[in-house]
């Protein structure tokens, strides 16, 4: 219980959510524990810095959802995320699971270049405020829209990426841009695709623009939420993530699909 109860602890310290709504608790990390599901830590002497919590999904799906991983913020930039989703990935593999989904918050440029490029996860479908209003450190009363992933775990593209050997840069001389960035750092729309490659920016850091300039992040999620789940809707698939800020999709031309 002690374990379980450091890793409520350290998640209440990443996200100070309404004591009402935490992400875990150490009681629901018991029963999950108990019935196999996994629970990964990673640590730095006695030091508990991160942690991840999953679920196995229906029997039919073979697969599993990763519910919650948070890193300290005093161990950013020690690959300790990297870390957890391998030994997850391991364990699931060794229990037969074949694919992880989770999902992420589409406006985090850092988290979106780790799950995509990184992990060479791939998101699956748009989910409008998803957890209902989140009133904590990071969310900070913002619309949960979430993008859904998943990870399938024996490709050879996620074999690669987890060999960190990740997929090489993309071509997007020719790409369409529906989504930019303006001058002033709000959304600015661009133009209507009709197929091909497409890009769809995400703003610099959205976590302090909702503390400097909430408007402006709620624009963001607005204008994200109309074009890229939009595209997803109309059936287009994000290939990849541009580390300076950009989702990459193909969207099939009319009449292809």
């Amino acid at each position: 219980m002690a374990e379980l109860d450091e890793v409520y602890r350290l998640y209440d310290s990443i996200w100070r959510p309404d004591p009402k709504n935490p992400p875990v608790t150490t009681e629901l990390l018991r029963a999950l524990t108990k019935a196999g599901n996994y629970v990964g830590g990673a640590y730095d002497g006695d030091e508990l810095i991160g942690a991840c919590v999953g679920f196995f999904e229906a029997p039919a799906e073979v697969a599993m959802h990763s519910h919650v991983a948070g890193v300290s913020g005093a161990a950013r930039g020690r690959n300790v995320g990297f870390a957890l989703k391998l030994h997850q990935r391991a364990w699931a593999l060794q229990r037969g699971v074949r694919a992880i989904s989770w999902t992420f918050d589409p406006l985090i440029r850092r988290n979106a270049y780790f799950n995509i490029v990184k992990l060479a996860a791939r998101p699956t479908e748009y989910l409008t405020n998803f957890y209902g209003l989140m009133d904590d450190g990071i969310n900070n009363g913002d619309d949960s829209d979430r993008l859904l992933v998943r990870w399938q775990l024996d490709t050879p593209e996620v074999a690669a990426a987890a060999g960190r050997r990740p997929a090489a840069g993309l071509e997007l001389s020719e790409a369409t841009i529906v989504l930019a960035r303006a001058e002033d750092g709000r959304p600015l729309m661009g133009s209507t695709p009709d197929g091909g490659t497409l890009l769809v920016a995400v703003p610099v850091d959205v976590e302090g623009l909702r503390g400097t300039d909430p408007a402006a992040a709620k624009d963001w999620r607005a204008a994200t939420r109309e074009v890229l789940g939009g595209l997803l809707a109309d059936g287009a698939q994000v290939t990849g993530f541009d580390r300076s800020g950009w989702y990459v999709l193909e969207l099939p031309g009319k009449g292809l699909v």
